[in-house]
């Protein structure tokens, strides 16, 4: 079959068969003029090219929004072709034993024949099927899939120019999509005041970070700070990740498993002692949850707490110039995170009502394509609880279900909302995509050439980037259309969940749950759950277990 690489350079034969397709096609030239014979169901319709060679592009399936066709070149034209090619490349070649032009013709084909018919069907196959889609007014849901003879013989001959080169072109369409006016949408945006005592609450909060300690003498106390070592130990053997030194926790912080710190309250510099905990049965660590646990602790400081204030002395422990400055940035934070919140509900009003305006058959490619992304969320969010789907009163065929159905809401709302920027002439700036880029950077420090290279060699990778930054301005763009009433409401208002926003579609269903909800907050589609406070950070593996 097309594998042989000493006959294809530059020919890849099986890797046109995935990958992803941009809807806007562009015309590109086949490389070689001629009628294009377009046959739809057997029908032939002409495409003006220039007189001489044929091609013909025979439409063999037609059913919903999937489309076959057949594309045959013929031999005398691939031959016509290749010819052309080599009488470029006469006067360039350097040949032993031939002058400078002087090579025969016969001579270069069968050098540089087969070379130059597999750069043909290179071409061929990259290049037709976007103009082909233009030709036919069509915009393909993916990138077509590409089906080429696996047989070797039949392969030589074609690049031999004995054979007619054939291909098929498999594919779904982007429905046709006849926008609705907005004018009918109704949104209300709610907004929460934010008061003096939750600036200085999270303030307070902050300065724990920074809180200064003194060595005193005597017990442990909840709020002191002890330094440990530590070792753990399962049935008497000590397990991975159970053991460190120097180890400072704050008695009464929550930050290791229930039962630990309590044991700690008393201590002295100095003391060992042996305590015994149980490991939650949720734990993550599937050898150790559920199981009984002794750590052997020596006590090597015990530690008071200094006291917090709210002052320029703590605003310059945390790199500012002043408490009013540290109020400002405190302030701002809650800002931005109270207005995700907005934003996600005003978000999801609008889509669940762009929802019900809108009712097509969507591409299955991209329904599946969506719906693995979304399963593979749900499986992680279950292997990182340590939950079965009947632990959360649901089966995987039920969850399934619903999936698929939020699946194919997804993609018919992007569908919706890329058809109304177009219109719209919402456009992403370079500026945009590079800033999109630098967050990416910033979120994986030490990876960033990695996450470069990606980004520069995958193909699509940088849709990624434009597609949820097209969307708000999308959104941004419709929310000047539609009627949008302010409500101020409490803190507790704008942050309770709401019932609807987790389901999988607007319409009525089993309420998800909190395992699998992820999976639509990653979309933006469901409003932003409550600023979570913080865990103290872990420093070592050790803590990664005794936590």
């Amino acid at each position: 079959m097309f594998g042989d690489r000493a006959a294809f350079s530059a020919f890849d034969w099986n890797a046109r068969r995935s990958g992803r397709m941009t809807r806007n096609c562009i015309q590109a030239t086949l490389g070689f003029s001629g009628v294009v014979l377009i046959e739809t169901n057997g029908c032939p319709s002409t495409a003006g090219m220039n007189e001489g060679r044929t091609m013909q592009v025979i439409e063999t399936l037609a059913e919903g929004l999937k489309r076959e066709i057949k594309v045959v070149i013929p031999a005398k034209d691939m031959e016509v072709r290749m010819n052309e090619r080599l009488a470029e490349v006469k006067d360039k070649v350097r040949i032993n034993g031939f002058r400078p032009g002087k090579v025969p013709v016969a001579h270069l084909k069968k050098v540089y024949g087969k070379s130059i018919m597999a750069d043909l069907v290179n071409e061929i196959v990259r290049d037709q099927p976007p103009a082909i889609l233009t030709e036919r007014g069509e915009k393909s849901a993916t990138q077509p899939e590409i089906a080429m003879t696996e047989d070797k013989d039949e392969a030589e001959k074609i690049l031999a120019a004995e054979a007619d080169f054939e291909f098929t072109l498999s594919y779904e369409v982007i429905p046709a999509i006849e926008l609705k006016s907005v004018k009918g949408i109704k949104v209300t945006r709610e907004v929460a005041e934010i008061a003096e005592d939750e600036v200085t609450e999270q303030i307070l909060k902050i300065a724990e970070s920074a809180r200064s300690y003194e060595t005193k003498k005597g017990k442990a106390a909840n709020g002191d700070r002890v330094t440990i070592d530590y070792l753990g130990k399962v049935d008497g053997v000590a397990f991975d990740g159970g053991k460190d030194e120097d180890s400072q926790l704050v008695l009464g912080s929550n930050r290791f498993i229930p039962g630990f710190e309590e044991q700690l309250v008393g201590v002295k510099a100095g003391d060992e002692k042996v305590i015994t905990v149980t490991f939650p049965a949720e734990y993550p660590a599937k050898n150790l949850a559920g199981k009984e646990a002794t750590f052997d602790i020596t006590v090597k400081e015990v530690a008071a707490p200094g006291d917090v204030e709210i002052n320029d002395e703590l605003a310059s422990k945390l790199g500012l110039e002043s408490a009013d400055r540290l109020k400002e940035i405190v302030r701002g934070q809650i800002e931005s995170q109270y207005g995700s919140v907005t934003r996600q509900k005003v978000k999801r009003q609008i889509l669940d009502q762009l929802d019900e305006m809108y009712q097509f058959d969507t591409p299955q490619k991209l329904v599946e394509a969506e719906f693995a992304s979304i399963w593979r969320q749900i499986q992680a969010d279950l292997s990182e609880s340590g939950k079965t789907f009947e632990d959360e009163d649901t089966t995987e065929e039920k969850a399934r279900e619903d999936y698929r159905k939020l699946a194919e809401r997804r993609v018919r709302l992007g569908l919706v909302l890329s058809e109304i920027g177009e219109k719209a002439g919402v456009e992403v700036s370079e500026d945009e995509l590079q800033r999109a880029l630098y967050a990416q950077l910033q979120q994986f420090p030490g990876q960033e050439k990695e996450i470069l290279d990606f980004f520069r060699n995958t193909p699509g990778a940088s849709a990624n980037l434009r597609a949820p930054i097209f969307e708000e301005k999308v959104i941004d763009h419709l929310l000047t259309e539609v009627d949008v009433t302010d409500k101020t409401v409490s803190k507790e208002a704008l942050l309770a969940d709401d019932e609807a926003e987790d389901k999988p579609a607007a319409k009525k269903a089993a309420p998800k749950k909190k395992a699998a909800a992820k999976a639509e907050a990653a979309e933006g589609e469901e409003a932003a759950a409550a600023p979570k406070k913080k865990a103290a950070p872990k420093k070592k593996a050790a803590e990664d277990s005794a936590e």
